[in-house]
């Protein structure tokens, strides 16, 4: 089933304005707003970020739940990406008072609206791997790798 909310703007208006600050000599400015989308897109480009974000889309989790959900993750893996993900405001951590207590992580306003662009990658992913494979084949076998590194 194709998901109902994939649609990502386009970052035009952004390139515009980045390219006017260019022309314009305002570099400081420039150079943080790169060090902040950065520091964003190296949180989102982490290897288990988009699989806890598709994860918790279904609703509140149990660490063990997703855990079990996730193929490959690792306990420290997944501390360290829910970690990460609370601390920039993606999901929030609740604590119930029962004995033992129990934890359940799900995603804030914000995380929700990273949902959809993970999924429009996503989706790119998988129409357009075929033709990365064969891009990869062609560019190993033509001998450039080799030459780059010499």
């Amino acid at each position: 089933m194709e998901p109902s909310n994939t649609h990502v703007p386009t970052p035009h208006a952004t390139i515009e304005e980045l390219q006017n600050r260019l022309r314009r000599g305002d570099h400081g400015k420039l150079q943080g707003d790169c060090q902040a989308g950065s520091e964003v897109l190296a949180r989102v480009g982490e290897k288990w970020t988009a699989l806890v974000v598709v994860m918790l889309s279904g609703g509140p989790k149990r660490f063990k739940e997703l855990q079990r959900m996730i193929s490959g993750i690792s306990q420290r893996m997944l501390t360290l990406t829910l970690r990460g993900l609370e601390r920039d405001g993606l999901i929030s951590r609740t604590v119930f008072p029962t004995v033992p207590p129990r934890v359940e992580y799900a995603l804030t306003e914000l995380g929700e609206s990273l949902r959809a662009p993970i999924i429009a990658l996503g989706n790119w992913a998988q129409a357009n791997w075929k033709q990365i494979e064969a891009a990869r084949e062609r560019y190993d076998h033509s001998g450039v790798s080799e030459e780059a590194s010499t």
